[in-house]
């Protein structure tokens, strides 16, 4: 047995001619007014997007100078840094050369020496001589470090002091 699908309330109800005929002659201008007002917004967000792009570019223009900037003021400061290594490790190398040159001058002349009192006068010598010449030593290697680290800071500073510059 077959049954029949069940009248519901809108099938049932007589449809009206008049509201399924064709459109009202006023439907073009009301879809007009919004196409209207969306034209008149396009310009306006046109100007915007391209402004906004603009200043997008204007702004990685000017980062990619700053970051330019930045790795050339590294490689400077690296250089500096290098050029003062190379100076400290040179005078490092002169001054072990001559801290052995007078060792071996104090063993030699320990060797000539004519007794305990001689050897004890010629040691007192040459620990004075010693002591006053690491001293020297030391306050040329301090001052070298100290410049190398003056000269390969003052890119990175200079850069830094600029940063904030342009940012401020």
């Amino acid at each position: 047995m077959a049954t029949a699908p069940k009248k519901t309330a809108l099938s049932a109800a007589p449809v009206d001619a008049s509201v399924v005929a064709a459109p009202p002659a006023a439907a073009p201008q009301i879809a007009a007014a919004p196409a209207a007002a969306l034209g008149a917004l396009q310009a306006p967000l046109r100007a915007a997007a391209e402004k906004g792009l603009g200043e997008t570019r204007s702004a990685f223009v000017k980062a990619k100078v700053a970051a330019s900037e930045t790795v050339e003021a590294l490689e400077t400061s690296y250089a500096a840094a290098r050029a003062g290594l190379v100076a400290i490790n040179a005078k490092a190398l002169d001054s072990l050369t001559e801290n052995v040159e007078a060792n071996f001058g104090f063993v030699k002349s320990a060797f000539g020496v004519g007794g305990f009192a001689d050897y004890f006068a010629l040691q007192g010598e040459f620990v004075r001589a010693r002591l006053d010449a690491v001293a020297d030593q030391a306050k040329t290697l301090g001052e070298l470090t100290h410049k190398a680290a003056v000269d390969s800071l003052e890119p990175i500073q200079a850069q830094f002091a600029k940063g904030f510059k342009i940012a401020g």
